[in-house]
């Protein structure tokens, strides 16, 4: 088993299943303590389940499970009460933090959703993020990384229209402010030596792509769509033949972000999207 994260201490957002739980998961396995933070409860206006108490009990369970140690506390990222009590409890516990993975997000699809769902998903996975790495930063020091969960879809324009809703619009939004974010926070602490980078996925193997709203939307054509109907359109995404990215090879890439491995890596918007992009980036455009 790797040891390159060794005596490190890792916060992770959204960590109580997905790819947050991976995230936590693959990090421990390299010898990083956790600090996972998660909501565990239901965000009005997303519309599939979210994560629950006894999910992130099983990421602390499969933490321990690799002998690393953890600790798991419930906030709202959009709460900076709540997430500077979690940090602070983590930080208290390990004495030090080294690495931070931006990852909650939401994912709200639907013509039905209110108008407050853009405002919701930009609250989350931008305002989230900011707070994360606001409260973080002061513990941070030189070799330090920081690693936020992006998307595809920060490269592929306005995602706007009637029957993907509001919230496909504010996860757009959001996603292409973080790619921003990246780039022009990682110039500012460069010269302090901290590294902040962005992995941006594809469509990902988690509860947030298998939901009957995405099914839908991808076949409107059935009245009742499955998974199994709308997997050929999750693949038409991806220039690889892929259907769904597992959420651990995300992991990889926030691993080798989050190591010494990739010690002069800063501001690098890192795409695992199986080729989705290749067509909409064109060759010697930057990221």
């Amino acid at each position: 088993m790797s040891t390159r994260l060794d005596g490190k201490v890792a916060l992770i957002t959204g960590a109580a299943r997905g790819q947050g739980r991976s995230h936590a998961l693959r990090l421990a396995q390299e010898g990083a303590d956790i600090i996972a933070v998660d909501i565990c409860d239901q965000i009005s206006t997303v519309n599939y389940p979210m994560s629950t108490p006894a999910d992130l009990d099983e990421t602390t369970k499969a933490v321990e499970a690799l002998d690393r140690r953890i600790v798991a506390k419930i906030a709202d990222v959009r709460s900076r009460d709540a997430l500077q009590a979690a940090i602070d409890a983590g930080v208290n516990e390990f004495g030090r933090l080294d690495i931070v993975v931006a990852n909650a997000g939401v994912s709200p699809l639907g013509a039905d959703a209110p108008s407050v769902a853009w405002l919701n998903t930009v609250a989350v996975n931008l305002g989230g993020i900011i707070n994360t790495l606001e409260l973080s930063l002061p513990h941070l020091k030189s070799g330090a990384s920081i690693v936020c969960i992006g998307s595809m879809a920060a490269f592929m324009g306005s995602l706007e229209s009637a029957e993907a809703g509001p919230g496909a619009a504010g996860y757009g939004h959001s996603k292409r402010a973080v790619a921003r974010l990246v780039n022009d926070l990682a110039r500012n602490l460069a010269p302090k030596g901290i590294r902040v980078n962005a992995v941006h996925p594809g469509n990902v193997d988690t509860t947030m792509v298998h939901n009957d709203e995405i099914y839908r939307l991808f076949r409107p054509d059935l009245d009742n769509p499955t998974y199994d109907d709308a997997k050929d359109v999750f693949a038409a995404f991806h220039g690889l033949p892929v259907d769904l990215i597992a959420p651990e090879d995300i992991s990889d890439a926030v691993a080798f972000l989050a190591s010494d491995a990739s010690r002069y890596v800063t501001g690098l918007q890192m795409r695992v999207e199986a080729g989705a992009l290749l067509k909409s980036v064109p060759p010697g455009v930057p990221d």
